[in-house]
């Protein structure tokens, strides 16, 4: 009989820390500040940022950094606005740069 295994997870890569579930990918298609990153739905474990207007590839957004709750390592940043009605479908997701996050449950 083959083992129960958990629900496949992102974590910290620091630490360790759960940070997010793979079912919560809604794309991999992103750039972060040092390459690819992933758009997630929920986030966990997380401290959010204060809020600040950035210009990135897709025009301007109101984000917020997140960072690991346990040893505060910069993950990525969560979409707050969007000013761009194409864009509005990313407000409230959380972007995590893929190598600062690490698979666990595989």
């Amino acid at each position: 009989m083959a083992e129960f295994v958990g629900p496949r997870l992102y974590s910290c890569c620091k630490c360790g820390n759960h940070v997010s579930l793979h079912d919560d990918i809604i794309s991999k298609a992103f750039q972060g500040r040092h390459g690819r990153a992933f758009l997630f739905s929920h986030a966990m474990n997380i401290v959010v940022g204060p809020k600040e207007d950035r210009h990135l590839l897709t025009g301007v957004h109101t984000v917020a950094d997140i960072s690991c709750a346990d040893c505060r390592e910069l993950l990525g940043w969560k979409y707050e606005r969007a000013y761009e009605a194409s864009q509005k479908y990313k407000e409230g997701k959380y972007i995590f740069e893929k190598l600062k996050i690490v698979k666990e449950n595989w």
